[in-house]
């Protein structure tokens, strides 16, 4: 993450995102696949660390191996195989969604993990009870716990999508976007980004 500078001298907090370039690897059709899309391929790969069929998928696109591959829809003009799209692809100003995995936390208390208040009271007798979650159900009825009951567990790591995240700036030179607001995932991680056109 980063900040810049708007109009009217305003510190705003963005996320620097390489978006390209990247190559079409495939092409979705209705008649084949029963569905319209493209296969965009990123980023370099050694051909050793790549399967052979995936070796023969990306010979196909005339492309060496890469490491990150992704389905589009939408896309308005018409892509073929081995096609490069680079951050001109992209507006200043306009509105996108981002897709990633967010950090994982491992397993976390109910505290961190839900934002219960535990008993903050230490004296009346407490003793280790300031980060505990409490009762969780009833007695004799239901004689269960409920499923979906929030309690202490794995955190983190699940698929997030942001949405309405403003494109601030283009640096085509380097095929930089700079996105205004977080973005899900930690530092040199693979993103999804989402037009609405």
């Amino acid at each position: 993450m980063t900040s810049v500078y708007d109009e009217n001298g305003k510190n705003i907090p963005c996320t620097v995102i390489q978006a390209g370039p990247c190559i079409v690897t495939q092409v979705r059709t209705k008649e084949t696949d029963g569905y319209e899309a493209i296969q965009l391929a990123f980023e370099e790969k050694k051909e050793k660390h790549t399967t052979k069929a995936l070796q023969g998928h990306f010979k196909k696109a005339k492309t060496t191996p890469k490491r990150f591959v992704a389905e589009f829809t939408r896309f308005e003009e018409k892509k073929n195989y081995g096609d490069v799209l680079t951050v001109d692809v992209f507006v200043e100003g306009e509105y996108i969604d981002v897709v990633g995995t967010s950090k994982g936390k491992g397993f976390q208390g109910v505290v961190k993990r839900y934002n219960f208040k535990g008993v903050n009271d230490a004296t009346h007798g407490q003793h280790n009870r300031m980060r505990a979650p409490g009762s969780i159900g009833a007695s004799s009825y239901p004689s269960r716990v409920f499923k979906g009951m929030r309690m202490a567990g794995r955190m983190g790591g699940n698929r997030v999508k942001l949405i309405n995240l403003q494109v601030v700036k283009i640096i085509p030179e380097k095929d930089v976007i700079i996105v205004k607001g977080a973005v899900p995932g930690p530092n040199n991680s693979y993103v999804k980004i989402e037009r609405w056109s």
